[in-house]
């Protein structure tokens, strides 16, 4: 379906939701004119290796960690924060390396995940309707007129902070700070302070053997341990910004989006006929999809059909957010359907949309129901005879209060102590490699048979 004429302004073409309501056509023009010469952010040849790495995981070769900010913002551009999100992500991957047996791929929601789609295009406040926030990219989240105002320099300013953003990755990603050693003390201090330390003590110590293992038999210093594979990823959302960004790449001549190694479509903007599936089916980077619960069966598999007509498999991956209480009925005639159609798709969880609630007036998401939806869809998937490849969370590496539970028992009266995101809420450092080490035992458990993930782990 890519010959029916498409090239990357063909989605103007087509009907689009979730579009900012700019005041000065000429300026985002220009700014656009501007992006269109500014040089990639990510190369062709990244893109190719994690959709080489994304094909491993959907043949059950490999695990899909994808986790950062719900939406970044211009203010929190900082060297400490972006790396205490890498630090935890890579703290992440390594018990799911080491407890769940696989490698696992690296992607993070970072260096460009700045729009957000909105339930409603206005917010009222005290009888005072203003545009709604959008990101950083768009607006600001200050509630005035001149903040709400969406502005296309901003996609400028986006662009030079994914750009910082994505130069202090590459360094962290390998010049040391990755080193599996390093990653494995600080994955020590969180066993010693969790009040869950004795069920996670066991994997630790499994680890230590093994990178001792390793030392005697002097692989330490492998690039394989002192270094790592990370990717960017973000919602392609602002389609100006993203066609931009696209370029040609000079070695095969296709066209590939050029602001992140991956990009995906929203759970609402992923209408066959609309803008954001117009302009994703043609570039040749891997590209993802939200799948809510109002997805039907039939349009699914059409939707995987004009994705990836090639039926490649690393080219398409389904994000699947239903919520614990709607993924037993959901999700199962969604996996029949794909399957029964030979489509080849990574699937992953999102656990976090889909049980967004609020609390003593903050949105938060509860802990239990977060792993509840990703025991669900290990479930699912082991009844249906389908891959599950992966899980993608919204989360910081700060101590922050914004979602109720985990080890710490967070509870409604802490979410005012450190709630910070301007979006929706995120899981902390702590609750994060909690998460971690429970997907390691729910992977390691499913190895063998007739098991299931411990009842306490979801206490």
């Amino acid at each position: 379906m890519v010959a029916r004429g498409w090239h990357p302004g063909s989605w103007r073409d087509m009907p689009i939701r979730q579009v900012p309501d700019y005041p000065d056509m000429a300026k985002l023009a220009e700014v656009e004119a501007r992006l269109a010469r500014f040089p990639p952010l990510v190369f062709a040849g990244e893109a190719r290796r994690l959709e080489a790495a994304l094909a491993r995981a959907g043949h059950g070769q490999g695990f899909v960690l994808q986790g950062g900010d719900c939406a970044e913002s211009f203010e929190d551009f900082t060297a400490n924060i972006i790396r205490d999100t890498f630090r935890v992500l890579l703290q992440m991957a390594v018990v799911l390396t080491f407890g769940g047996g696989t490698p696992v791929v690296k992607l993070g929601r970072m260096a460009g995940q700045f729009a957000k789609p909105r339930s409603s295009d206005t917010e009222t406040v005290d009888g005072v309707s203003l545009p709604s926030y959008r990101g950083d990219i768009i607006n600001g989240p200050e509630f005035s007129a001149a903040s709400r105002l969406p502005d296309p320099a901003r996609m400028e300013f986006a662009y030079m902070q994914s750009a910082g953003t994505l130069n202090l990755l590459r360094a962290f990603a390998t010049g040391g700070y990755a080193d599996l050693h390093q990653v494995h003390r600080w994955n020590l201090g969180f066993v010693e302070r969790s009040p869950l330390a004795s069920r996670y003590q066991d994997l630790a110590s499994r680890i230590d053997e093994t990178l001792s293992f390793m030392q005697a038999c002097g692989m330490s210093d492998s690039p394989q341990v002192r270094e790592t594979d990370f990717y960017t990823s973000h919602e392609s959302l602002l389609l100006p910004y993203e066609q931009a960004l696209t370029r040609v790449d000079s070695t095969t001549g296709d066209s590939y989006a050029c602001s992140a190694h991956f990009l995906w479509i929203g759970d609402r903007t992923r209408q066959p006929d609309g803008a954001h599936v117009e302009f994703l089916r043609g570039v040749k980077n891997p590209i993802g999809m939200k799948v809510g619960p109002s997805m039907e069966a039939d349009e699914l598999v059409k939707l995987t059909e004009i994705l990836n007509p090639a039926n490649a498999m690393g080219r398409l991956t389904l994000i699947t957010r239903m919520g614990a209480d709607k993924l037993e009925a959901k999700l199962p005639p969604l996996l029949r359907a794909v399957k029964r159609a030979g489509r080849n798709v990574v699937w992953l969880s999102d656990p976090m949309h889909g049980n967004t609630t609020t609390v003593g007036g903050y949105k938060t998401r509860p802990f239990d129901a977060v792993l509840t939806e990703v025991r669900r869809f290990f479930d699912a998937h082991a009844a249906e005879g389908t891959q599950p490849g992966g899980v993608h969370v919204e989360m910081t590496g700060q101590e922050v209060t914004e979602c109720l539970g985990g080890a710490h028992r967070l509870s409604e009266a802490d979410l005012a102590l450190r709630y910070q995101t301007f979006c929706d809420p995120r899981l902390n450092a702590e609750q994060s490699l909690e998460l971690a080490f429970l997907i390691a035992a729910e992977l390691k458990a499913r190895r063998a048979p007739s098991a299931s993930l411990p009842a306490q782990a979801a206490q």
